[in-house]
C-alpha cells in the first residue's frame, strides 16, 4: 500500500499512540444507545394505558399473533386525521372521555401546556449477549481495575412461542452512575484520552412528559381534552389517513405526506416537546407496509418470500432492544425499518407475507437476527466488523459468487480485495435483472482540497495517508487511518468510514493517493450498504436462477432454517 519510505513510516507511527476515532453505531444507525430507565417509585399501574408504550419492552399478543407499536412521526404541535370507517376515541385523564364518530370526518389534536420530561446519560462501554458470562466478567474486571465503578442493565425479552424460545436480551455495562449530558460527553472524552477507548453516551428516561392533547372537530370546536394520551380505533377495523406525516427528517427526501395505515392510533405527548403518532397494530399487518419499501416489489416471488422472513424475524430481534425512552417499540424510518402503511401493500408483497405467516430464523436453537442489506457487491460481512459486540454464528461473511470460489476470495484483504473488485467472475448481485451496475462496482473521487477539509476536525493538517488499518472478511473497512503533517488519527467503524468520506456506497474499498499524472484521491469499491446478512438484489438473483427462499436464506445466514412460530 505504502510505496515511499516517508509514508510508510508515517502510517507506522500512527499506532504508538492514542487515536482519535468514531465507534460504529448500532444498526440503529445515527442513534444513541439507551438504558433500562431506572426503577420508579411506585410500581407501575399495569391499567395504565402509557405503561404499554412507555413500560417494558415487550410483544403483546392478539388472537395468537404479535402486535407492534410504530412511531409514524414525532415532535409534532398539532396532527390531522381522517378514520375510513366509524372511529371511536379516547380521551385519557379524568373521566377517561370516549365518543364515537362516522368515517369520513375530519380531527385535530393540538398540544396545550406542554411540561418536558427529564433525561439522564450514562456511559456505556460495552454491550454483550445475556448468555455472554465469561465477557462480562472480563470487562467488569478491566474496569474496576481501572479505578471505575461498574454497573450493569439488560435490555430484550425473553419469551416462548411455540416451543421455541425467543431471546434478544442483552446486559449493557456501565461506569458510574446517571449524569447529565454535558458531564457524560466530558467522560467520554476523558476515557479516550486515558485509554484510547471510545465508550458511547447512552439515554433513559427519567421521568415522563406531559401535557394536554385538544381534540377539535373540522368545524374547529374542542370536543375532549386528553392528559398525555389520546387513543382512536375503529370496531369495523377499517384504516386510518394521518394527515402531512413528516417522513425523511435528517435526509434530502424529507417531506410530508398523507399516509393510510391499519390498526389503532395513539396520540402521545413525547419527549421531543410535541405530539407523537403512535401505530399499534399486528405484526403481519405491520409487515405489509415495509415489504415494498425495503425490496422492489416486482422482484421475483422467492426473493419476496426471503424477504419477510428477514422483516419478520429482524423485528423480533429487536423489540425491547432500542427506543427505550419512547412510548413504541419501532419507528417507521430506516433506523428500524421504513413503514408508509397502505400505500406500501402490493399484491406481490401481500402474498410473500401471507405465504410465510410467523416464520422467522433459527440457528443453534436461538433466533437469528436476519438484517439484510442491498447489494454485497460478491460477499457478504461479519456482523461484528460492522456493529461491533459479538460474533453471530450466522451472520458470518462469505462470497456470493456463482460457481466455485477461489480459495483466496473466502477472505478478503488487501491483496486480495483489488483482485476481487476486479475480477470477471460473477457474483448474483450482479446477474440479477434488478442489478445496478453502478451500485454492484462504483468509483469516487475526491481533490486534495476536498480530503484535507474532511479530516480538518481531525486536526492532522495536509493529509498524506488514507489507509484502511483493518478490514472485516469482505474486505469492508472497520478502521481507517488518514495522518499529515500535523500528526494521525483513525477513524473506527463501517457506517462512520462511509459518512466521513460524503456518504460512500459501502466500505469495501480500496484507497489510491494522488500521483504525478493525476491530483485526486480515487476510492474503488464494490456493493451498497453494509453487507451483513442477506444480500437483497442478490436474493433476487439466487431466485431468478431456480432457488427458494428457504434456500437463499441458508446461504445468507450460515446455514439456519426456517421454523414457523405462530
Amino acid at each position: 500500500m505504502f510505496r515511499t519510505p516517508a509514508l510508510a513510516i508515517l502510517a507506522a507511527l500512527l499506532f504508538q499512540s492514542p487515536a482519535l476515532a468514531l465507534d460504529a453505531p448500532s444498526p440503529a444507525a445515527g442513534a444513541a444507545p439507551e438504558v433500562a430507565p431506572p426503577p420508579p417509585e411506585l410500581p407501575p399501574d399495569p391499567n395504565d394505558p402509557l405503561e404499554k408504550l412507555y413500560g417494558r419492552k415487550q410483544l403483546f399478543f392478539e388472537k395468537g399473533t404479535p402486535t407492534v407499536t410504530v412511531r409514524l412521526m414525532e415532535g409534532q404541535k398539532q396532527v390531522s386525521f381522517v378514520p375510513k370507517g366509524r372511529m371511536r376515541l379516547t380521551a385519557r385523564g379524568g373521566l377517561n372521555k370516549t365518543l364515537d364518530a362516522p368515517g369520513g370526518s375530519v380531527w385535530t389534536i393540538r398540544l396545550k401546556d406542554y411540561e418536558p420530561g427529564e433525561v439522564v446519560y450514562s456511559v456505556q462501554v460495552a454491550e454483550l449477549r445475556q448468555a455472554d458470562r465469561e465477557g462480562l466478567v472480563e470487562v467488569r474486571k478491566l474496569w474496576e481495575e481501572r479505578g471505575f465503578a461498574v454497573r450493569t442493565a439488560t435490555s430484550g425479552s425473553l419469551y416462548g412461542i411455540a416451543g421455541r424460545v425467543l431471546d434478544n436480551r442483552h446486559v449493557e455495562v456501565y461506569l458510574g452512575g446517571p449524569t447529565s449530558e454535558e458531564a457524560g460527553k466530558e467522560q467520554l472524552k476523558q476515557l479516550h484520552q486515558r485509554f484510547g477507548f471510545q465508550a458511547t453516551l447512552a439515554s433513559a428516561l427519567k421521568k415522563r412528559p406531559h401535557g394536554l392533547l385538544e381534540l377539535t372537530d373540522a368545524g374547529g370546536t374542542v370536543v375532549a381534552i386528553a392528559q398525555d394520551l389520546c387513543s382512536a380505533t375503529s370496531p369495523e377495523k377499517a384504516p386510518f389517513t394521518v394527515k402531512e406525516v413528516e417522513h425523511g427528517v435528517g435526509y434530502s427526501w424529507h417531506g410530508r405526506q398523507d399516509r393510510t395505515y391499519r390498526g389503532d392510533l395513539e396520540f402521545v405527548v413525547d419527549r421531543s416537546g410535541g405530539i407523537a403518532v403512535v401505530n399499534s397494530l399486528p405484526l403481519e399487518a405491520y409487515l405489509r407496509g415495509i415489504i415494498s419499501s425495503e425490496i422492489f416489489a416486482k422482484s421475483h416471488p422467492e426473493a419476496l418470500k426471503a424477504q419477510a422472513v428477514t422483516a419478520r424475524g429482524e423485528v423480533l430481534a429487536k423489540l425491547g432492544t432500542r427506543h427505550l425512552t419512547d412510548p413504541y417499540l419501532l419507528c417507521a424510518e430506516q433506523h428500524c425499518q421504513v413503514y408508509t402503511g397502505v400505500q406500501a401493500e402490493t399484491a406481490n408483497t401481500d402474498a410473500a407475507v401471507q405465504a410465510t405467516a410467523g416464520e422467522v430464523l433459527f440457528a443453534s436453537g436461538g433466533l437469528v437476527d436476519s438484517v439484510y442489506s442491498a447489494v454485497c457487491g460478491g460477499h457478504t460481512e461479519d456482523n461484528d466488523v460492522v456493529w461491533g459486540g459479538m460474533p453471530d454464528p450466522a451472520l458470518r461473511g462469505r462470497p456470493d459468487l456463482i460457481g466455485e470460489v477461489p480459495a483466496a476470495q473466502e477472505k478478503l484483504g488487501d491483496k486480495s480485495l483489488p483482485e476481487f473488485l476486479a475480477s470477471s467472475q460473477q457474483a448474483y448481485c450482479q446477474v440479477s435483472t434488478l442489478a445496478n451496475p453502478k451500485k454492484y462496482r462504483w468509483e469516487r473521487r475526491f481533490t486534495q482540497v476536498e480530503v484535507d477539509e474532511i479530516a480538518a476536525p481531525f486536526g492532522v493538517g495536509h493529509v498524506a495517508v488514507v489507509a484502511v488499518a483493518k478490514r472485516g472478511s469482505s474486505g469492508r473497512a472497520s478502521v481507517l487511518t488518514i495522518a499529515g503533517e500535523d500528526g494521525a488519527t483513525q477513524v473506527r467503524g463501517e457506517l462512520n468510514i462511509r459518512k466521513l468520506f460524503k456518504n460512500l456506497n459501502s466500505a469495501m474499498f480500496v484507497v489510491e493517493p494522488p500521483d504525478k499524472g493525476r491530483p485526486e484521491w480515487i476510492f474503488r469499491g464494490g456493493g451498497w450498504g453494509h453487507g451483513v446478512g442477506m444480500c437483497q438484489v442478490g436474493a433476487v438473483g439466487r431466485a431468478e436462477k431456480g432457488q427458494g427462499y428457504r434456500e437463499i436464506l441458508r446461504h445468507y445466514f450460515n446455514g439456519a432454517e426456517v421454523v414457523a412460530i405462530y
